[in-house]
């Protein structure tokens, strides 16, 4: 769905540099809500230099996998998203339960 929609409005060329960016994105907002803690800003930014080298690494195999077994990209913003999703709700909840109490 997501990768469909990148192809119409950027195609070929420009398919590694939006998905980089955007499950970059998505990435660091997932471990944002549920991974992380108080750290210093030379931690963090290891941290999310790390989370860009894996993302990167996610992305070869986005492109690369799916032409190998000529198959669908795989969902990996689709998963993120949901990811996401589901984080933030439970953030949310745990926000209203420690208000309550």
């Amino acid at each position: 769905m997501f990768f469909d929609f990148v192809m119409e409005r950027f195609g070929e060329e420009q398919l590694f540099t939006v998905f980089f960016i955007v499950n970059y994105i998505l990435a660091a907002i997932a471990y944002k809500l549920g991974f992380a803690k108080k750290l210093s800003v030379v931690k963090s930014f290891i941290v999310y230099i790390l989370l860009a080298i894996g993302v990167f690494v996610l992305n070869i195999l986005f492109i690369v996998l799916p032409s190998a077994w000529a198959r669908s990209p795989l969902p990996i913003a689709e998963s993120l998203v949901v990811i996401c999703l589901v984080l933030g709700i439970y953030r949310f909840r745990l926000y209203t339960q420690r208000k309550s109490n």
